[in-house]
């Protein structure tokens, strides 16, 4: 059965319904398609009639039908959304592991494309374009310089399979314009940002989104690294907002032994489900540790949650932000989709970790402002649960609901005086617009690294480089204090290198610098050393 909402919203739209639930926060189950009898009397529909055929201006009906659905959802709760057909796909396709267009990485770089990697065997690769050039023209529309939004150029470059696109480049060192005629193509959207060995005994993985290609992302991720010795694991999900339950309750099943409970929703009209590790996993004793934020959402929660609710590793970092709803979506016949809330998801203890939304969407949103001012993101002494949201593992350790998953070693954020100037610098993007245009000057050089390892282990950033950063920052209007700490010079340097490396070599050249001084990163790691640490996670 749809719940009423969902019939008034057939009754507005008047459309037959195609319904597939394999989405963000859902279940999966085969599309299925209804046609549903409506009630002709109904008053959403009359009024919006009457207002189209009586308001004194031309009105759009199907704007009117927009808004009345918008009108009907915005009352329930933040996560519970619809998708006008215009946005759909760029919505939903990365979710599904792939998108259509001509497969490039790009930044916008003052009001320029700029590419900074051609996706591996897309159509910008194949045709020939390089990381650092510029797009300049897409058909006959001038787009450098021509103030467009990220949003604007994706709409030009992405397309359907087998449609073609001609782009005018600007590359360094050629005097004229290289013209290319693209045929866009499926691109592949990963997952997994990187995987690598920290050490000889530690593997390192972090996940950007749980999308339909996650699970088999991380498989072939873990199998890799161990065959390169890892026995023990850095799960980072940092960042990570979520995505289909699915391929959270796939990977969970690799981490737990067959029988231990991962995650169980529980609707008004939606029956109880529970997801139990089924098979062998793959990494199913080994010491581990999940990385979180304030940032790390749904389906990051619940891999959080069922580490921690059985005992099986440490969840290391900040309290995530606290999504416990499921959503399922319906597809309507014009291509727009709803997004509608039916259940909501428990930890293996029984913990509901959504946060609560009585204040309205935007205090909801705005939830990690009030940890800043309340100081919990400095200290855990700041973070008050009531003893109601108490629950206990098997282990016998304590655990709280109540709003996201609270971790077993809280790493705050760095905000002392020592920092301020660096956080000033990387909001305001300094660091990565000089590491961006640094690399761009000197990309044979860099190159000439051959791969990461080279570059991390030979590139050194020389003081000039770094002199000639803060005379950068100086002259972007941001003050430079006259004596820096120790700590906030060395994190600067670190910034510095990890972005110059990107540029050219990706993340395999980012992650591990910026690792050497991250200090979530290095909490973790420390924990996996820990023999007394680990061993609480064992019952008496």
């Amino acid at each position: 059965m749809y719940l009423p909402v969902v019939f008034a919203f057939v009754l507005i739209a008047g459309f037959i319904l195609g319904l597939n639930l394999r989405t963000p926060g859902g279940s999966s189950q085969e599309g299925r398609f209804f046609s549903i009898g409506l009630d002709r009397h109904d008053k959403i529909n009359d009024v919006i009639n009457y207002i189209y055929d009586a308001y004194v201006d031309s009105v759009s009906r199907e704007q009117l039908t927009e808004e009345a659905i918008h009108s009907l959802l915005k009352n329930l709760d933040p996560h519970s959304s619809y998708i006008p057909a215009s946005r759909f796909r760029r919505l939903n396709d990365p979710l599904m592991g792939s998108f259509e267009g001509i497969g490039i990485e790009f930044n916008m770089i003052k009001d320029t494309v700029v590419v900074i990697n051609p996706i591996p065997g897309g159509p910008s690769e194949r045709a020939g374009l390089m990381p650092g050039d510029r797009i300049v023209m897409v058909e006959d529309t001038l787009i450098a310089g021509a103030n467009k939004s990220t949003e604007e150029v994706m709409g030009m470059l992405l397309g359907e399979k087998g449609t073609e696109v001609n782009i005018s480049v600007r590359r360094m060192g050629v005097p004229d314009m290289i013209e290319f005629s693209l045929v866009r193509d499926k691109i592949p959207s990963y997952s997994l940002d990187i995987a690598y060995m920290v050490d000889e005994n530690t593997g390192y993985l972090r996940f950007n989104k749980f999308s339909a290609t996650t699970y088999n992302e991380f498989a072939a991720a873990v199998e890799e690294l161990l065959a390169e010795g890892m026995v023990q694991m850095m799960l980072d999900l940092r960042g990570n907002t979520g995505g289909f339950l699915d391929a959270a309750i796939m990977m969970a099943d690799e981490l737990l032994e067959r029988g231990q409970l991962i995650v169980y929703t529980d609707g008004r009209k939606r029956a109880q489900t529970f997801a139990r590790a089924r098979r062998n996993g793959m990494f199913e004793t080994q010491p581990l540790v999940v990385l979180i934020d304030e940032w790390s959402a749904s389906a990051s929660e619940i891999i959080a949650g069922a580490v921690q609710d059985n005992d099986r590793g440490l969840v290391v970092g900040r309290r995530s932000f606290g999504k416990g709803l499921v959503q399922e979506q319906v597809q309507l016949g014009d291509g727009s989709a709803l997004r509608l809330t039916v259940a909501r998801y428990y930890t293996p203890t029984g913990r509901s970790i959504q946060n609560p939304y009585d204040d309205g969407d935007e205090a909801y949103f705005n939830d990690f402002l009030q940890r800043y001012q309340s100081g919990e993101m400095m200290s855990p002494d700041s973070i008050h649960f009531h003893d109601s949201l108490r629950f206990e593992t098997p282990a016998g350790r304590i655990v709280y609901g109540g709003g996201g998953i609270m971790p077993d070693i809280f790493v705050p954020l760095a905000a002392n005086e020592d920092f301020s100037f660096f956080n000033r610098i990387s909001n305001r993007g300094h660091i990565y617009m000089f590491a961006f245009d640094f690399a761009d000057r000197n990309r044979a050089k860099i190159e000439s690294y051959e791969n990461a390892k080279g570059f991390i282990d030979r590139f050194a950033l020389t003081p000039e480089i770094y002199e000639a950063f803060l005379q950068y920052a100086e002259k972007q209007g941001t003050n430079v204090p006259e004596k820096l700490s120790k700590g906030s010079e060395q994190l600067i340097k670190n910034h510095l290198k990890a972005y110059i490396g990107r540029n050219i070599f990706g993340a395999e050249a980012f992650y591990p610098v910026l690792h050497q001084k991250d200090r979530v990163f290095i909490k973790a790691f420390e924990a996996l050393q820990d023999e007394k640490k680990m061993a609480l996670l064992r019952p008496e």
